[in-house]
């Protein structure tokens, strides 16, 4: 494994878009030269929706942490198991439809 001090990772996906009702989501990605033990997939990644300075719902594996998303407003934290960076986007997209109340 590569030490993360001397990592340089490369941005692959980076979108912002608001929506007409006001909820902003952002995807951002990035590919990492290698694995690490909390990475082994090699990306980094943090999408986020929320309005009004609220989160609907955001996934993020952030430093010292394993892929994992929070949902709602109170940010509840619960683990992800990453299988693609596809799957990953689709379960986002699919849990901003669900928790935005769009799909009753």
């Amino acid at each position: 494994m590569v030490h993360n001090a001397i990592m340089r990772a490369t941005l692959i996906l980076d979108h912002k878009s608001v929506l007409t009702d006001g909820r902003i989501v952002q995807r951002r990605v990035w590919q990492l030269p290698a694995p690490t033990d909390e990475r082994p997939y090699a990306l980094k990644f943090s999408l986020y929706c929320g309005r009004d300075g609220k989160t609907i719902v955001r996934y993020d594996n952030e430093a010292g942490k394993t892929a994992h998303r929070h949902l709602g407003s109170d940010e509840h934290e619960e683990p992800y198991v990453f299988v693609s960076l596809v799957k990953l986007l689709q379960d986002f997209m699919r849990d901003i439809v669900k928790l935005s109340g769009e799909m009753r």
